[in-house]
Parts: structure tokens; sequence; C-alpha cells
């Protein structure tokens, strides 16, 4: 098996997916010689090790490995370029810190921008939430919105909730999860702050910012959304659910009514052994957690929306993703659900599924672009 830090350091030019080739950036670690490739070590190193290394097949996390993954989640975050002082930053991923701390230390976001800006001509803002335990920077590999992005001429913001040495990142959803929301850290403040200085920094079309989420994020999503939907002009959710709680313990906070209608988009794969479709317990986890039916979080953002028609049903790409589409509701607002055929706990872009068998309805099969063509229609 290849090292895993082989792709982080072993050489001053690393080549970049796409064939491009790029100088890498000098880390101050005190080698003559230690250079990285920010493309390179989010898609390669990053991604690749949390699939192979935390994962594991025992499940179980070594310290060693944990060690080794800290320091390269340190010199990822390395380097990424700050944002510099001007209105029409040249464009790539940029690191961004807030006001706002936690253990003494800034909470930062990345902010991809893409080509060509001008501070006169204001751009959409799409704010993408990792699920819990992934990281940014692997979430913008994932999904691949920051090439998008690229074509399509919108920011890309990719906050991070708390977390241990740049990983096991996690949010205070209020019904979940771990750390964040027994110590209720305030992530709806957060997202705000990370949403005011992205429109300080840079000319964003105030009444286009949009909140995209997976798994944990997703929730998170969610609750931003009910709290502070006028701020939104539309949401994507990809796994998540919008309620749980632990054993037979009532959930410590409940879903309350959402301060306005908001268009929603959502996708969950039948296959989910995180966070099932139907509800109830976790499968990989004994029971410790419950989740609300997905069908639960549809008929909640149905209801908000006044969507009072049964939904248009649509099979797609070979029957192996099935939408439900609400279209006829209150004040233009609508409510996409799409169910995937077997599909688990990923995101479903082509950094999944460009894998799978020809045959395969869901090869290639991209919902980031999906989510883009259902956001970029709204306004608020």
């Amino acid at each position: 098996m290849q090292p895993i830090w082989e792709n982080v350091y072993e050489r001053r030019h690393i080549q970049v997916t796409g064939g491009e080739n790029r100088q890498g950036l000098r880390v101050g670690l005190g080698h003559p010689f230690l250079f990285c490739d920010k493309k390179r070590a989010k898609l390669d190193a990053l991604a690749k090790i949390n699939d192979q290394t935390l994962k594991g097949k025992s499940g179980s996390m070594h310290i060693f490995q944990l060690t080794i993954l800290m320091f390269l989640a340190a010199v990822l975050i390395g380097c990424t370029p700050g944002l510099p002082d001007t209105p029409y930053p040249a464009s790539d991923t940029y690191r961004v810190p807030t006001a706002i701390r936690f253990n003494l230390a800034r909470r930062n976001f990345f902010l991809h921008v893409p080509p060509g800006i001008a501070p006169d001509e204001p751009l959409p803002l799409v704010v993408v939430l990792h699920g819990a335990f992934s990281t940014a920077l692997q979430t913008e590999a994932e999904t691949g919105f920051s090439a998008l992005a690229d074509r399509e001429n919108f920011f890309v913001a990719y906050p991070e909730g708390i977390g241990l040495f740049g990983l096991l990142h996690h949010w205070n959803a209020g019904h979940c999860c771990g750390k964040a929301a027994a110590d209720k850290i305030d992530d709806v403040g957060y997202l705000a702050e990370v949403i005011a200085v992205v429109s300080g920094r840079v000319a964003v079309d105030q009444r286009r910012i949009y909140l995209v989420g997976m798994s944990n994020g997703g929730m998170m999503t969610y609750r931003y959304a009910i709290e502070r939907g006028y701020e939104l002009a539309a949401i994507a959710v990809v796994s998540a659910t919008i309620g749980s709680s632990r054993g037979e313990e009532p959930p410590a906070w409940t879903i309350p009514p959402p301060i306005q209608p908001l268009p929603v988009i959502a996708f969950h794969g039948t296959g989910d052994e995180h966070i099932p479709p139907e509800g109830g317990p976790i499968p990989l986890k004994g029971g410790a957690r419950s989740y609300r039916p997905v069908a639960e979080a549809m008929e909640y953002w149905r209801t908000a929306n006044g969507c009072e028609q049964p939904p248009q049903i649509r099979d797609e790409t070979s029957g192996a993703m099935t939408g439900f589409i609400w279209d006829n509701c209150r004040d233009g607002q609508r409510v996409e659900y799409y169910r995937l055929k077997d599909w688990g706990h990923r995101w479903p872009a082509p950094y999944f599924t460009a894998g799978l068998a020809d045959d395969d309805g869901l090869k290639n099969f991209d919902a980031t672009e999906r989510i883009w063509r259902f956001l970029r229609d709204f306004r608020r």
C-alpha cells in the first residue's frame, strides 16, 4: 500500500489531478525539501487517509495513525494561503479567520474564489458544510463544488465544525452531535459570522446566499435554515435528518417551526447505514442513537412551504434514482427529494460515482450539479 504521507511531501513538483504541473508551496516545518500541493494533498492524502485509516477493518484508530493524521491536517492547513486584502483576489481556495474562538484559537473557514471576479459584480455564495469527522478541504474535494463554481461563477465557503488538531470536526445541530451538541457550541452564530466575513471581503449577491450540508452538516443546514432562514435563498441536504435522540432519553432539542419558508432539495441513499432513511437506530452503532425518518423532514418542509398537492414522482438514471417533486407550493416555494437506490453514506458525485460499474444507473451521477441547478433559480 502506498505510504500515507507520500503525496504530501515526496517532491517539489507534484502532478495535480487533471494534468496541471504546479510549483509546491514551502511549508515551514524545518525540512529543506518539505513541499506540498494543496489540491493533490486534499484529494490523495486527506480523503484517502480517512477512508483507509480512520475507518479500518476493525473500526479502531491507532495512536500512531492518529498522530500522522493530525500532522497531515496541519500540513494541509499550512498549504492553503490566506485570503489577500483585495476586493478581487485571484482564483484559489483561501483560509480565512473569523473573530469566533474555540479553545483559544480562532475558528477558520475556507473560501473558494472563481476566476475573473469584479468588485462591482456581486456573485452568489454557496456555503457547504462537511459531515461529522470530515473536514472542509475533504468536502471540497468530494463534492466538486469549487470546480463547478469556476464554471458557473459563484463563491463557495467551507466552514468547519469544532474538532481536535484539525480532525474530528462536527456540528451542534441541536439534536446532534457529540461534544458540539453537549457543550451547546453556537454554530448558528459561527455560520452567520462566516457569511458576514465573506460578504465583507468580496462582492456577494445578498439575495443569492445558499446553504448546503452533508450528514451532520445537513442537520446543521436544517437548523440554520429554521433559525436564520431570512438570510438564505434556498438549501440543499444530503444524507441527513431533522431530528434524533439517544436511547430512551427524550431529545435534548426539538425542531421548532421555521422562521420562514425556504426551497429545499434533498438526497438520501436507501443503503445508508449511518442515517437510515426510514429512521430508527443506527445499524452500525448498536442503536445508541435513533434518527427521525427522512420522510418526516420532507413533510416538515412541505407544510412550511405550503405544498398542498401530492408530489410528482419521477424515475431517473435507469431507475436508480426516484424523485419526489412538490412544485405547486405557496409563493413559488419548492421541495425536491431524491431517493438513491442502494446508495450509502457518501456524497453522490463523480468523486465516488465515477468508479461504479458501467451498468449502474448512478455511474457518473453528480448531485452537486443537480443541487446548483436547483439553488440558482431562487432569490430571497
